[in-house]
């Protein structure tokens, strides 16, 4: 079969995700052996997949030999093939795969699969974003490592947010992986995505890419758009913000 490019970077996410799930029903190690087989097995499928529909296109994976050969290519492909592995040996439902495809920098197309949650988001059909809620908007930040400034951020928005008479009383959504926290802006669970620093191009490509389809806006925290394909892969501080208070992050975060 013939796929364009957000098409294959779906039936991949898609593929994968069903391998991870059948792989955790059945499976009867530990939950670290359990992890360990999942990146692997899910990197392998991937991996194969790409190399028989896209055999001239480069990879940048979580899991392989980072191959210095992308920095030249135009065409790289962007894949976590479990992001949020420990949500995932925990049985918990917000983990993802993840599939982009960069060109020249920019990601052009990319999908995402909760195969836990039962959901797909690709950057050819986004979500139309629901309105800002009424009470309650909420941060979504890392389980496991919450941004250090968090509360003076948190301060500083409520006291925007009243200014423009929005609703400010702010809460915290703790959530697994990058794109399950995108995830949480793209379905109205929560309104910013804050992360201070230690994501890498495989966790943000793919979900990233889908919150701009979106209308979601996606910068580093000096205001900066994000590239990819980079010899360091490791990204600066970033947020994900809706339309309704995009234009508040920069001020707060200063």
């Amino acid at each position: 079969m013939i796929y364009t490019d957000v098409e294959l970077a779906k039936h991949i996410a898609t593929q994968a995700g069903k391998l991870l799930i059948d792989l955790r029903e059945n499976y009867s190690g530990t939950a670290q052996d359990l992890r360990d087989t999942a990146d692997a097995q899910a990197q392998q499928l991937i991996a194969d997949l790409l190399n028989e529909h896209r055999p001239d296109d480069a990879v940048l994976s979580e899991e392989a030999v980072d191959d210095q050969s992308r920095l030249t290519a135009k065409r790289v492909w962007i894949i976590d093939p479990l992001d949020g592995t420990w949500e995932y040996g925990e049985g918990r439902a917000d983990w993802a795969v993840h599939i982009a495809l960069a060109v020249d920098g920019v990601v052009s197309d990319s999908a995402i699969a909760l195969p836990a949650a039962d959901q797909l988001f690709a950057t050819d059909s986004p979500p139309v974003l629901p309105k800002f809620p009424k009470n309650s908007p909420k941060i979504v930040v890392s389980r496991t490592r919450p941004p250090k400034d968090i509360e003076k951020v948190s301060e500083r928005l409520v006291q925007k947010l009243k200014g423009l008479g929005l609703p400010h009383d702010l809460e915290l959504l703790e959530v697994g992986s990058a794109g399950a926290k995108t995830a949480a802006l793209l379905t109205g669970l929560a309104q910013l995505y804050f992360h201070d620093g230690g994501l890498n191009e495989w966790d943000a490509a793919a979900p990233f890419a889908i919150a701009l389809a979106a209308g979601i806006t996606v910068k580093h925290l000096d205001g900066t758009d994000i590239k990819y394909n980079q010899s360091n892969p490791k990204l600066a501080s970033v947020y994900l913000a809706v339309p309704e208070i995009a234009h508040l992050i920069e001020e707060v975060c200063e």
